[in-house]
């Protein structure tokens, strides 16, 4: 059986910092592309993080390069979003999914989940003004 089970989320006022992470059991955790992603009240949910198997790539959308920061520990099974100077636009449930996507357009960075990836069931996070 798969899980996938993220927590770390919380309440945290504008410029201050949160770190997620993500167990992963059932699945081979290292052959896996890893991502974040989020979805906030009323919208879609959208791509935050994409890391390599081996942690040999990270792409990030645009609104949060330079402030969050995706990695893994295979030995673990686990990954990690670090998330500093947050601001309420970052507000939204946050999901870790097993398997990731990323790509450029006109719009810049995408990040997408595979169609077959496993999602946990999110950990909230909240950024008050």
């Amino acid at each position: 059986q798969v899980q996938v089970v993220e927590f770390g989320g919380g309440l945290v006022q504008t410029g201050g910092s949160l770190r997620l992470s993500c167990l992963v059991s059932g699945l081979n955790f290292a052959v896996l592309d890893m991502g974040w992603f989020r979805q906030g009240a009323g919208k879609e949910r959208e791509g935050v993080a994409c890391i390599g198997k081996r942690g040999e790539f990270e792409y990030y959308r645009d609104s949060v390069k330079g402030r969050f920061t995706i990695s893994r520990d295979n030995a673990k099974n686990s990954l990690s979003l670090q998330m500093n100077s947050l601001e309420p636009d970052d507000t939204a449930m946050y999901y870790c999914a097993t398997d990731c996507t990323a790509y450029r357009n006109h719009q810049g960075i995408q990040v997408k989940a595979t169609r077959n990836a496993y999602w946990g069931q999110g950990t909230q996070v909240t950024v008050t003004s």
